[in-house]
């Protein structure tokens, strides 16, 4: 396996990772996400809050503060309630809801009176006259009864349902499961006086389920109190005011209902035409308006006839509790605090307008689609087109998804939540981005490591940076081969002791390991007294030989300066000088480039005949008296050094005889008028040499020695001292 198929590896188990965590989060649903993602769709509530009826098809007659300064603190008597009731009924409300439960008998009844008085002698009378009077409750009763009327019930699990009270007056019917198993259930109930609940057309449930922020969003249009059904107070407002006479249910399992064969819950609530969409508990979302004072009319106007009959001709009526004093205030998504019967007021306006909210069924699993689907592409793209471009993809997935969601929001009615998906997408890049981040900080690092001694550093930085341009596993590749040796390297070391022979060792490859690497190349190994590079991998270096051509130049300079400050030092301590010189060789064409040896150790180096070529040439140094031998390759692809052709010569253990030169200088000395002639008076004893010419050999020679110093002086000596022998 590959370093990238091993970082790959590691980038998709850690996107698996946190792909399953988010997943299993979001699936569990804990209550940070939960209130995270009603947080959002309170926002978009805020942002665009259902439009408010101006023709308000729903009023409260509210118990405000007015109310309580003229009739007297709350709770009233109940022939006051019966009063209201006659005049809104009178007025032609289409339905009138009474926002509390009724559940004691009337203290202020005439009836109850009587009896606290029967115990006082002196109001024995008065007692007795109290006593024949109807109750309250009886006066309330007969005003409901011809009135439509719907009062209230609240589910309790802390209350004992009394049996045989609390029939539903309505009916409620339903197609597939038993939606009795969905929706919230009370073991127990408060329920109104029995006179009351007798003489009402509805009864309808007063519970709201807050979330755990005491937030109220949703209502449950169905309840289960002792195992019997009943609607929510809105609801069965709605249906006595259409005068319909049953609710019908459809859930999992009915026609049209897809459930896949699982008990989803409840679809929809129909009430005559009107269909209902809800969740599968039977909880209808809550699409507020801005509160409006409007909607409000005032008890005490309702009692003492100063309200406008038309503001209540056609229109649902609730009763409920508006002043502060008596405490019964809600948190919503849109106001901090407001009466509870407006959360009624609003609901039922909900149903009569037809502008639901609705949480579809497959709605988390679409997020869990996008967070797998989106989070998974944005993580491969990280390994495959880099950081950035997985960012740009992240952000225009996660902005398109809020886009939709607010589009589904304003104009379908359909709640998603944008936030936890985006925050998986964003927290899966995080995470991928940073594995992929260390990881190949840790594999620069090891590249560091690895070439920091044998590459110059910007190509070692270059590696780091672009791991694609070294191919581990091997490649075939043109470079240019460089091998130097000391000359009498045995005969420098007598006498040294081993610390001695290391420190001069490396005081003499230091500054010709600074060339190599200064100008691009690849020190493969030292060898003893001798030490081989190469130029053109791990990285790219078109000007290969050039480069080869300009550090074997370099490392002959260097030697210089090197034996000057040997030979000062020898001086001052009275010790014999012995200078210092090496042979180079260099030789170009193709090699196996990569690593070298088994899993456990291996060298990254250079395979193939032309690397023995480069040694040859290195030991032919001492033959020709040298400093520097290229190859006929070399030579090709570096012609504007000073270059004078040697000879052919047959490499021990090749076949074929490789024209070499002699490498004399730089570009500058290339031009210059000086090699100009040398390079002629050279030729002319090149040819005259061939032709066995002595004379001309002799005259020729005489020219160059005009300009060679060094080795090459030697050579051309040595060449006159052989007379006329042929090339």
């Amino acid at each position: 396996m590959t370093a990238g198929s091993n970082r790959l590896s590691l980038a998709l188990v850690i996107a698996a990772i946190l792909l399953t965590a988010c997943v299993a989060i979001r699936i569990a649903d804990p209550e940070p996400v939960a209130r995270l993602r009603l947080s959002v769709f309170d926002t978009y509530l805020r942002s665009a809050p259902r439009a408010l009826d101006k023709s308000f098809p729903v009023r409260i007659v509210a118990i405000d503060e007015a109310s309580l300064a003229r009739i007297g603190q709350w709770p009233w008597p109940r022939d006051r309630l019966a009063a209201i009731v006659t005049k809104l009924a009178a007025a032609g409300a289409a339905s009138i809801t009474f926002d509390m439960v009724l559940a004691e008998p009337d203290r202020l009844s005439p009836d109850v009176i009587a009896e606290a008085l029967a115990s006082n002698p002196r109001a024995t009378g008065l007692a007795s006259e109290l006593a024949g009077l109807p109750s309250n409750d009886e006066i309330l009763a007969k005003a409901i009864a011809p009135a439509p009327v719907v009062l209230g019930v609240a589910g309790d699990n802390g209350r004992a349902w009394k049996q045989g009270i609390g029939r539903y007056p309505g009916a409620i019917s339903f197609a597939g499961d038993d939606p009795a198993t969905f929706v919230h259930a009370f073991s127990g109930g408060v329920e109104n006086r029995p006179e009351l609940t007798k003489a009402a057309r509805g009864v309808g449930a007063v519970n709201w389920l807050p979330s755990s922020d005491q937030v109220v969003r949703r209502i449950p249009l169905l309840v289960s109190i002792s195992g019997a059904l009943y609607p929510s107070l809105a609801l069965e407002a709605f249906r006595v005011g259409t005068g319909q006479s049953t609710i019908f249910i459809k859930s999992s399992g009915g026609s049209g209902v897809l459930a896949f064969g699982q008990q989803t819950g409840i679809d929809s609530i129909r009430v005559g035409q009107t269909v209902l969409p809800t969740d599968g508990r039977g909880e209808l979302w809550l699409k507020f308006s801005r509160s409006d004072p409007r909607r409000e009319i005032s008890a005490l106007k309702i009692l003492d006839g100063t309200f406008d009959p038309a503001d209540v001709k056609g229109r649902y009526v609730i009763i409920g509790a508006t002043a502060t004093g008596l405490l019964d205030l809600r948190a919503t998504p849109l106001d901090v605090a407001v009466p509870g019967v407006e959360i009624h007021a609003q609901a039922l306006e909900q149903i009569l307008s037809g502008d639901h909210l609705v949480r579809p069924a497959y709605a988390t699993g679409a997020e869990i689609a996008f967070i797998l689907l989106v989070g998974g592409f944005v993580a491969w793209l990280i390994e495959r087109s880099g950081a950035l471009v997985a960012a740009i993809v992240g952000a225009s997935a996660i902005a398109l998804i809020v886009a939709i969601s607010w589009f589904d929001y304003a104009y379908m009615g359909m709640l998603f939540d944008p936030v936890y998906p985006s925050l998986s997408v964003a927290l899966l890049y995080l995470g991928v981005s940073l594995t992929s981040y260390l990881k190949s900080e840790m594999q620069r690092a090891e590249i560091r490591s690895a070439f920091g001694h044998y590459v110059a550093a910007p190509l070692v930085e270059e590696l780091a940076r672009n791991r694609d341009k070294l191919k581990l596993g091997g490649e075939t590749r043109e470079v240019t081969l460089l091998f130097a040796d000391v000359r009498g390297f045995s005969k420098i070391s007598e006498g040294m002791r081993a610390e001695q022979l290391i420190r001069f060792v490396n005081r003499l490859f230091t500054p010709l390991t600074d060339e190599i690497l200064k100008h691009n190349g690849t020190i493969d190994k030292f060898m003893g007294d001798a030490v081989m590079a190469f130029w053109n991998a791990p990285l790219p270096d078109p000007a290969h030989a050039a480069n080869a051509c300009r550090t074997a130049l370099a490392m002959l300079d260097a030697l210089a300066r090197l034996n000057e400050a040997l030979e000062s030092e020898c001086l001052a301590g009275g010790q014999p000088f012995v200078p210092i010189r090496i042979g180079i060789g260099l030789n170009t064409g193709e090699c196996v480039v990569g690593n070298v040896g088994s899993p456990q150790r291996f060298d990254y180096s250079v395979l193939g005949d032309v690397v023995n070529v480069a040694a040859r040439f290195e030991e032919a140094t001492k033959t020709y008296a040298a400093g520097i031998i290229v190859g006929e390759r070399t030579a090709a692809e570096a012609p504007q050094f000073a270059l004078l052709e040697l000879g052919a010569v047959t490499p021990r253990g090749m076949e074929r005889p490789e024209i070499i030169f002699a490498l004399l200088g730089d570009e500058a000395f290339a031009r210059s008028e000086d090699f100009r002639r040398w390079e002629t008076a050279h030729a002319d004893f090149l040819s005259a040499k061939c032709d066995g010419d002595g004379d001309r050999m002799h005259v020729a020679i005489a020219n160059c020695l005009l300009y060679a110093t060094g080795g090459m002086a030697d050579y051309y000596r040595k060449a006159l001292a052989d007379g006329t022998a042929r090339c």
